[in-house]
Formats: C-alpha cells, structure tokens, sequence
C-alpha cells in the first residue's frame, strides 16, 4: 500500500504539468462543426470516459492484489487507445459513403430525365436513397418542404454530408437550380460515373491500407494475450516487479504503442479541401 500513494501523486502530478502545458498553447479559432459531428464527438466522448475509468478502476484493483503498481497507468491508456489504434479506418466508412453518393446521383438523374422539376425530383429519391447517407437526403427534403431556398437547402446539405465529393454533387445540383437547364440529368450521369470509379480506386487501395493493420491487429491480440499468461502463472516477469523494471516496461510499452500510432498515420488517407458550405466561407471572410 505505502508505494501506491506516490505512484498516484506521480500520475496526477504528470497529467497536471500535461494540462498546463496544453492550457498554454496557443490554439486557432475553432470552426463549429455540422451537428452530426457534434453528436458523433459527444457519443465518443462518453465512450472514452467509461473506458478510461474501466481502465483506472481495473488498474487500481490489480495495483492492490499484485503490487503492479504501473498498472494504474497502461491499463486506462490501453483501453482508451487499443481500440481507436486497432479499430477499422475512417476510410472505409467514406468510401461506402461514397458509394451511397454515386448511387444517388445516378437515381436523381433518372428521375429528372422523366421531365419533372429538380425540388420534385429530390423529394422522389428520398424514398430509396442509400442508408449511408438516407439521413442527409431527408434532411434536404425536410428543407425544401420548409420553404427553404433551393440553394441555401443544398449549401445545407453538402455541410451535412462533409465530403468533397458531396459539394461536387452540391455544386452542380446548385447550377442546375439557377439555370433550370435540360442537361442538369447529363451532367449528373457523367458525374456519377467519375464517382464510381473514384469509389473503385479507394477500394483497392483501402484493401492494400487493410493488410497491415490486420497484422498488427493480430499481433497486438496475441502479444497482450502472452503477457496475461506470464504474468499470471510464471515468474519470467518477476525482474519488472521492482520500480526500475516497471518503468522500463512503461518505456517498452510506450515504445510500442508509438509504432502503432505510427504505422496507422501512414495508412491514413488525406481528405482533399471542400469548396461549399459553411466553414469555407467562414475561412473565406478570415
């Protein structure tokens, strides 16, 4: 018991000289997120707290039973970044956004070559859009019907789907709405086709990005499976016992952790700059 209060004061000691420093750098101004964002933030939020006072409840039981005091740190940091390390990418959701997109696009166009008007024909879609991004589609509806301007309700829309393709869609579904042109269901058809085979080029390359990562994975998964088992029933960790060792093992443990931190921005894909919504003309009027 006499160890674990100064491992404690060390901890919050250090997480205090953390928030300091973070406290006193200068940070920009910070653009309000679309709403989903917001409630996407939030949601995470809450999931990274019950995980990390999972992880600090875990460790202080073990820290008492065992006298692995470093317990008390990797365990809440194991389980709040384990699962965001080894998760799926962000990649894959885009690209089935994608996908629902192209999907859209080429259905919307169908249904503005039967003559009726761009409002009427987005209203017809929304029925069988995609679920990837049936929300967002809704939504637009949702818009229009409350007597929103045509454009200000696609402005609104390609915010919510936050995606350069979307404002691409945007855009010319805007021109379309000014213009009131024939040959919006044309323009809409070959932008459908560019998506498709943008969609099939991230595939391929999603599935290339996905073969280290599920390596890792099952690396990660067998490593932490061994340690349980020496740990438990063997002596081969008796020399991390002692406060040397358990900080060595930290080190061993933080160098590790930092090689998945760095394989996983390798994979990471960069999202190309929108040209629509709010935010652009925020950083526009700066």
């Amino acid at each position: 018991m006499t160890p674990l209060i100064p491992a404690i004061g060390g901890a919050l000691a250090v997480g205090g000289l953390i928030a300091i420093v973070l406290g006193l750098k200068p940070r920009p101004v910070v653009i309000r997120p679309p709403r989903r964002r917001l409630i996407r933030l939030g949601r995470d939020f809450d999931r990274t707290v019950w995980l990390a006072l999972g992880g600090f409840i875990g460790g202080v039981v073990i820290a008492l039973m065992s006298g692995w005091v470093v317990a008390i740190l990797i365990l809440p940091t194991a389980c709040v970044g384990l699962p965001r390390l080894l998760s799926k990418s962000a990649d894959a959701q885009r690209i089935d956004a994608l996908q629902a997109m192209e999907e859209w696009t080429r259905s919307l166009s169908g249904v503005l070559t039967a003559g009726v008007g761009l409002e009427q024909a987005l209203a017809a879609t929304a029925r069988s859009t995609p679920a990837a991004i049936g929300p967002q589609v809704s939504r637009l509806v949702a818009r229009l019907r409350a007597r929103w301007t045509t454009e200000a309700a696609l402005r609104a829309f390609a915010d919510d789907l936050d995606d350069v393709t979307g404002d691409l869609i945007a855009a010319n579904l805007i021109l379309g709405a000014r213009r009131r042109g024939s040959g919006l269901a044309i323009v809409l058809e070959g932008l459908a086709e560019s998506v498709a085979a943008d969609v099939r080029a991230r595939r391929q390359i999603e599935a290339d990005r996905a073969k280290p990562r599920t390596t890792a994975r099952w690396v990660t998964i067998i490593t932490i499976v061994v340690l349980v088992v020496l740990f438990v029933s063997s002596g081969y960790v008796d020399p991390y016992r002692s406060p040397a060792g358990q900080v060595v093992l930290v080190g061993l443990l933080t160098a590790y952790a930092g090689v998945l931190i760095w394989m996983r921005r390798m994979a990471r894909g960069e999202q190309p700059p929108r040209f629509i919504g709010q935010q652009v003309r925020r950083e526009a009027v700066r």
